[in-house]
């Protein structure tokens, strides 16, 4: 029998437990083993029933994603899969509990439902998250969770991956008993009792599959099935798996069982083979491998971090302390007036408010946690830190003003964080006595929601440090993205060429709403204009002033955000930006910007024309993708999945796309080198090509591959 799994019994029953840690996914050896494990079941007179449970802390959070990548890069054949597993559990001649803890997902909860019946703890969840890589669920899951919960329940569930709760389950009919605890061994014991009252009733253990009172009719299920469709297309916004996981879902409606089973092989296999599974695979891993920092021992001894204090209470320190103390961390907030500190603290209760609006906290999660903000209009008590952020305005010498304060206020060991969004770390680091210390953490705004959380290290930064605000982004629940110094670091230094082409194709013909449709239909979260309008006008004006040495001379510049700043348009925080926007703040095009656009076009003697949707796409993709080659050229970045990471978790580019690093090797960069060239020879300095770019293209290589031979992949 596999090491990973366990038979013993308990008098007439027979326990099956599941030992792969950490989360005992289903890799080759754990489907053998329960199998194995029935077989001695069934052989066994004395045993009656069997009891399915994981050791550790879950039941099975589902397959082992890496053999898809083996199946998909022809290393594997996929075979049957799970499917040899869940005839035999349920086929089994004895009444087969699936015993939940923790969470059973994916091919977990496959599995639980092909047992006859289903127990968990209250705490427990269950969920069909497969849409989240690209796929359906593929070993039954479609067929036998509409048998159970119902077709709308089952839509929902494989379309959108969201894992329901314990209750939920219950509710719908995917388990059929919830113990309180949260323990294993106290699960066990439930459903042992569980097992043994199932004995005394007698009869025959109900098998899923042969459950059809909640299929509903072909009548009774249209507006279900058109209603699930119309939520997956606004929540998985292109993404083919979402739509595939309703067919299977209704072929269940509509097949005997056998037949149903057939034909969401079928579509499994479709997502399966897809760029966008690939794509979002490769995001999966990503997240992972960001953590892996290239010349960081694994040993570097990362501080603690146990307080924290922040220095400004504006949109970005507000949110920043409320990412501390959600994750348990009590901040020291400081703002230079009581009327700052004031209207931060307002903002910051607000934020609060709609949180326990949306159901997201409880008000006494969110006491708890306002509780453990103290605000401060001095640094008396900042030598308490582990680590300080600053957080005031995107202009460098009133940065430097506030280290060169906390290094006089600050404990020696604290680490000394700033959150530019583009200014030089070793130039705010010079006016300490600790580079060393100092580090870049930019979050991004909304910070208490926005997971990505740029990690930027100076020359001097130590790898204590690094390490230690590595950890930090995990405990904050974000994705840290280990990052050079340069201006805009890897995000921003890329987004500007992107909204710069964006800017050029509006003063060329195209109006903001087709530059902003064309990427939103591209999978965007935002267009490029709109986004401004979110950020802020007036941001990028002081951003730009901040960089005006590094323009080159005689190059083309966008002229429209200039002229709304002087306008005092400054977006969305004032009503008027690239659009009008009402006090929802919901966006209209406004007249008055395609006047200013016309009279600067003119007095530029800009000529212009029709822009297509397909140009629009490609300006500013492969701008984004030509800056991110020579970021990675200049080792600002130490790999493409890096920036793909940054780019997916900070600035909405679509996960089912793979981030704009892996969406070029899609397109092939030969391609996208030779649209490159194209565009260098009409609009001239902006389009040099990358060294690297031009490298790859012309060995017929990736990005990914690239990442592969330098052993950072």
């Amino acid at each position: 029998m596999s090491e990973l799994v366990s038979f013993i019994r308990d008098g007439e029953i027979g326990i099956i437990t599941v030992n792969n840690p950490p989360v005992n996914a289903l890799s080759p050896g754990v489907p053998e083993g329960i199998m194995e494990s029935i077989d001695k079941a069934e052989a066994d007179g004395d045993v009656r029933a069997v009891v399915l449970i994981g050791a550790g802390k879950t039941f099975i959070a589902g397959a082992d994603i890496r053999e898809f990548g083996k199946i998909t890069s022809g290393e594997k054949e996929r075979g049957e899969g799970l499917h040899p597993l869940t005839r035999k559990l349920e086929g089994c001649s004895k009444p087969v509990v699936a015993a939940i803890h923790g969470t059973a997902l994916g091919g977990g909860l496959e599995v639980s439902m092909a047992c006859h019946y289903r127990v968990a703890v209250r705490a427990a969840r269950v969920g069909q998250p497969e849409v989240k890589l690209g796929l359906i669920p593929g070993a039954g899951g479609t067929q036998r969770l509409p048998r159970l919960a119902g077709v709308a329940k089952a839509a929902e569930m494989c379309a959108l991956g969201d894992p329901i709760t314990a209750e939920e389950a219950l509710a719908s009919g995917i388990v059929d008993r919830v113990f309180e605890g949260n323990r294993q061994t106290e699960l066990l014991d439930r459903a042992l009792v569980f097992a043994g009252e199932i004995l005394e009733e007698g009869g025959a253990a109900p098998k899923t599959r042969d459950r059809d009172d909640k299929l509903g009719t072909e009548q009774t299920n249209a507006p279900v099935l058109a209603a699930a469709r119309h939520v997956a297309r606004k929540k998985r916004r292109g993404m083919m798996a979402a739509l595939k996981a309703i067919d299977s879902v209704e072929a269940a409606t509509r097949l005997p069982f056998d037949e149903g089973i057939q034909r969401e092989a079928e579509l499994f296999k479709e997502c399966l083979f897809s760029d966008q599974s690939k794509a979002l695979i490769h995001a999966f891993f990503g997240e992972r491998a960001v953590r892996k920092i290239p010349d960081i021992p694994k040993d570097a001894a990362a501080k603690e971090i146990r307080k924290a204090a922040v220095v400004g209470a504006g949109t970005m320190g507000g949110g920043i302390t409320m990412a501390f103390v959600n994750a348990g961390i009590p901040v020291r907030l400081r703002e230079v007036s009581q009327e700052a500190l004031d209207r931060g603290l307002e903002t910051i209760r607000a934020n609060y408010e709609r949180s326990i609006k949306h159901g997201r906290f409880t008000r006494d999660f969110v006491a708890q946690r306002v509780r453990m903000i103290e605000p401060t209009l001095s640094y008396a008590g900042f030598a308490e830190a582990d680590i300080v952020i600053e957080a005031v305005f995107e202009n460098l010498a009133l940065k430097k003003k506030v280290f060169s304060e906390l290094d006089k206020f600050a404990n020696r060991g604290a680490i000394l964080a700033t959150n530019t969004s583009t200014l030089d770390i070793d130039d705010i680091a010079s006016v300490t006595s600790r580079p060393e210390q100092v580090i870049g953490t930019h979050f991004f705004s909304p910070a208490n929601l926005m997971r990505l959380l740029e990690i930027v290290r100076g020359k001097a930064t130590s790898a204590e440090v690094i390490a230690g605000c590595m950890a930090l982004a995990k405990r904050l629940r974000k994705v840290g993205v280990l990052v050079g110094n340069c201006h805009g670091f890897v995000g921003n230094r890329m987004f500007g060429p992107y909204v710069r082409e964006a800017q050029f194709l509006v003063e060329e013909g195209a109006r903001p709403a087709d530059v902003d449709q064309a990427l939103y239909e591209f999978g965007m979260a935002m267009g490029p204009l709109a986004t401004s309008d979110l950020a802020g006008i007036d941001v990028g004006w002081r951003v730009r002033q901040e960089a005006k040495h590094l323009q080159p001379e005689g190059a083309r510049r966008p002229l429209v955000e200039d002229r709304l700043y002087e306008l005092g348009r400054y977006g969305q925080k004032t009503g008027l930006g690239w659009y009008r926007y009402d006090q929802n703040r919901k966006r209209t095009e406004d007249p008055a910007v395609a006047e200013i656009v016309a009279d600067l076009v003119r007095q530029a003697g800009i000529e212009q024309r029709e822009v297509s949707r397909e140009e629009i796409v490609e300006r500013t993709i492969y701008a984004l993708v030509n800056e991110g080659a020579g970021i990675l050229e200049e080792g600002y970045a130490p790999r493409a999945v890096d920036v793909d990471m940054i780019y997916i978790n900070g600035y909405g580019f679509p996960a089912f796309r793979g981030g704009p690093m892996w969406y070029a090797d899609t397109v092939g960069l030969q391609k996208i080198y030779e649209r490159v060239l194209d565009y260098e020879d009409r609009h001239g300095h902006w389009w040099r090509p990358s060294p690297l770019l031009k490298q790859l293209a012309e060995q017929g290589k990736t990005f990914a591959k690239w990442d592969l031979e330098r052993g950072a992949g």
